[in-house]
């Protein structure tokens, strides 16, 4: 349930100009008007599953988008009956929606989403109801530029050295073509967002989630609530660290998704027990701006 302060799940991803939702429980149109972004413009919003706290603020969001002047097509994904419970909210409630919304259900896993420089892939929880996590890829990016190679090779300074950096080949006054890898290095790994919010451990996860440059997955509960997270199929926070560490190469990883019985001082006992397993974990709060560098 929501708490004063602490709203229902929802992470918002920028990423250049995209801006991209993961869930959209109670309160996320309260927090996104917290925030100094032109959040208005959110072009995807995926879902994990249909429990009412992962989308009943979709309503909210989807009529504030009408006021203010959308035109760009709005991509919802998730489960099936995401289209379902959005069409029902907008016949009961007679919303008035000026712009196309464009639903994709997830029935499978795999890719899911392809972007400008990204894709976002899903992949099977298991929970009480149909439930997926996804993971944001980001392409290769070409290799470091080396200027001195460029000017050996006749590459004169300016635009032709953006070409080059950008990934494309380039053809010099006397007719000789210099490609991209004669003046980069090796292709570097773009980075990686995974979201897992309402599941019981499912080993098939980790490597969904291996190499995330930042993992958000729920813990829910104290270790000493193991049995009864797994009867309601959550996770431990002690079991996300677990999942984080077996998945091999994640950078960091965000704790959502507390049980409301925890108050705000006790949900440090969560980080503790998942820092005993994945040192790099730490409580995510509403309101927290994470940035997530490259390598």
């Amino acid at each position: 349930m929501p708490l004063p302060g602490r709203f229902l799940t929802s992470v918002l991803l920028r990423r250049e100009g995209d801006l991209i939702l993961f869930d959209c429980g109670e309160g996320t149109q309260v927090a996104l008007r917290r925030l100094n972004l032109r959040w208005k413009k959110i072009s995807t919003i995926f879902i994990s599953h249909t429990h009412a706290d992962h989308v009943t603020g979709l309503p909210g969001i989807l009529m504030l988008s009408s006021q203010v002047d959308r035109v760009e097509p709005l991509v919802i994904i998730g489960p099936p009956k995401v289209r379902e419970y959005v069409q029902e909210n907008r016949r009961l409630l007679d919303m008035y929606i000026n712009y196309e919304i464009v639903f994709q259900d997830v029935t499978e896993e795999g890719p899911v989403f392809r972007g400008d420089g990204y894709t976002v892939s899903a992949f099977k929880l298991n929970h009480t109801k149909p439930c997926f996590g996804y993971s944001l890829k980001e392409d290769l990016r070409p290799g470091v530029f080396y200027p001195e190679k460029a000017m050996d090779l006749g590459v004169p300074k300016g635009p032709a050295w953006s070409v080059l950096q950008g990934g494309d080949s380039i053809t010099l006054e006397n007719g000789r073509r210099i490609a991209p890898e004669d003046v980069l290095g090796p292709p570097r790994q773009g980075r990686k967002f995974s979201f897992i919010t309402d599941t019981t451990v499912v080993p098939q996860a980790a490597k969904e989630v291996a190499d995330s440059d930042l993992l958000i997955c729920e813990g829910m509960f104290m270790e000493e609530l193991a049995e009864s997270a797994a009867e309601k199929k959550h996770l431990t926070a002690k079991q996300a660290a677990e999942l984080a560490k077996e998945a091999g190469g994640v950078k960091s990883l965000g704790l959502i998704h507390y049980s409301p019985r925890y108050s705000k001082k006790e949900l440090s006992v969560l980080v503790t027990e998942a820092k005993s397993v994945f040192p790099d974990s730490f409580l995510t709060r509403d309101g927290q701006y994470i940035e997530i560098p490259y390598t």
